[in-house]
């Protein structure tokens, strides 16, 4: 199976590739679109600040590459917040993949520490992502900012406030949580991530149908 992690200005790419190693499984790490389109899995990773990689991302066309993608894509941590329809962090458009929005923990909350950092469990699990991984299941995170609960939303985690561990619609999936650093959990959620069927491309999504000024393009307007 060919599997492509989305290259571009942010972090834990190298956790991800030794978390796939440890399930057997190989991973090119890539922005060239053509290998992008043809890969059978994508895994869309991220930990930074969101506007400068929507910025990074729309210079590369990335943008457009992400959000036409038919199989099997998994955002993770940052990579899942720019999924969503918009973020807080410096007043962000992104992808709109998801209709969530992202929104800051309010630090004037009693005794919440920003950002959340450690271990905390995911709950409510709805999807064949979760396979043979069990209800409050704890797994790792760290993050400042999180997806409000939707229509999308396919599992939970309480920070003060309950918001969106994991998000999937059509074939993106993302999540909150890093996988890669969540034991044997995390294992598990990666094995399901690369066994979920693949949704035949359409005409759309093929790149051979793109003009290169249409998926080369340049995209200078930066994030609001």
């Amino acid at each position: 199976m060919s599997v492509v992690i989305i290259k571009y200005n942010a972090g834990n790419i190298q956790s991800v590739l030794y978390a796939l190693e440890r399930i057997g499984a190989e991973a090119k790490v890539t922005d060239d679109h053509d290998e992008i389109f043809r890969a059978e899995r994508v895994i869309f990773p991220g930990v930074g600040e969101a506007s400068s990689a929507m910025k990074y991302l729309k210079e590369r066309g990335l943008n457009k590459v992400i959000k036409n993608l038919e199989q099997p894509v998994l955002g993770i941590c940052l990579g899942m917040q720019l999924m969503c329809s918009y973020s807080e962090e410096n007043k962000t458009d992104c992808l709109e993949i998801f209709d969530e929005k992202v929104k800051k923990f309010t630090e004037g909350m009693p005794d919440l520490k920003v950002p959340q950092v450690g271990w905390n469990n995911i709950y409510d699990l709805k999807s064949d992502l979760f396979d043979n991984v069990s209800e409050n299941s704890y797994c790792y995170f760290v993050h400042g900012y999180y997806a409000s609960v939707g229509k999308d939303t396919i599992a939970t985690t309480n920070y003060t406030l309950p918001y969106s561990s994991a998000l999937h619609k059509n074939n993106f999936y993302g999540v909150q949580f890093h996988p890669e650093k969540s034991a044997l959990a995390g294992e598990q959620i990666l094995r399901n991530f690369l066994q979920i069927d693949r949704q035949p491309h359409s005409l759309l999504n093929n790149p051979a149908n793109y003009g290169a000024a249409d998926l080369n393009s340049q995209d200078n307007t930066g994030a609001s």
